[in-house]
């Protein structure tokens, strides 16, 4: 299988950042593509959900991976698939799985069960993953600010330092509205990924420098809102087509 690793990596520009509507199964990873886009995300917690499983590795690995898979399989893009902490698994291991059902990339978080990981340990594993699959695109997930740690900023920068010198392609500290403290991650880290939540534009984030947009699973709870409403309507005898 022919992964296009250098394709997903170069979209990632400051400025002119890499936008992606994460999804989680084929059809609506066939209709982001026929949309334009030139990469393709998918979002662990819609993953989960859809599978009914909690979020937080709350799914089988093996389930996940399936899903994911189908993602690929459906498309000709490059798809970087969110891959949660890591599942457990060794940096090796993690790198054969992605490896084996073609992602060209991932999303690798430092937290597990709201807590984050040692930096330093996160820091290696980034570094062995790297060393397993060169071509790998590395996203390292942030969880200072979702975890509420003191200093959140300064903690993030640094941990985002540690992980672009241990490999990673960019830094993605999440859950962040502020935009000084976009700014600064931006200014300080330089690649970075900021998660567009309602009432954020993307206009405005590429304004800041961001070189990644994504939406995580605002695109599944959007449909999920549209199933209910559609849901209601027609339980009320109201005509369900919007």
């Amino acid at each position: 299988m022919s992964v296009d690793y250098e394709r997903l990596r170069e979209l990632h520009r400051p400025g002119d950042p890499l936008v992606l509507p994460n999804v989680w199964d084929a059809g609506g990873a066939k209709a982001v593509e026929e949309a334009g886009y030139p990469a393709l995300a998918t979002a662990s917690a819609a993953i989960s959900a859809m599978l009914g499983y909690p979020d937080g590795e709350g799914a089988p690995p093996g389930e996940m991976f399936a899903a994911a898979a189908r993602v690929i399989e459906a498309v000709s893009v490059p798809v970087t698939v969110d891959a949660e902490a890591g599942y457990g698994l060794e940096p090796a291991a993690l790198a054969a799985r992605l490896r084996e059902i073609g992602a060209a990339g991932l999303n690798l978080e430092d937290s597990r069960d709201h807590a984050l990981l040692d930096a330093e340990a996160q820091a290696a594993y980034i570094a062995a993953l790297r060393a397993a699959d060169p071509g790998l695109v590395i996203n390292a997930r942030v969880d200072t600010f979702v975890t509420g740690a003191p200093e959140a900023l300064p903690e993030a920068l640094a941990r985002g330092r540690r992980y672009l010198e241990a490999g990673a392609d960019c830094v993605y500290p999440i859950a962040v509205r502020d935009e000084g403290i976009i700014e600064a991650l931006v200014k300080e880290l330089g690649v970075v990924n900021v998660l567009c939540l309602p009432g954020m534009s993307v206009k405005r984030l590429a304004g800041l420098g961001a070189a990644r947009v994504s939406f995580g699973s605002g695109l599944y709870r959007l449909a999920l809102e549209t199933v209910r409403t559609f849901a209601t309507r027609l339980k009320e005898g109201e005509e369900p087509w919007p």
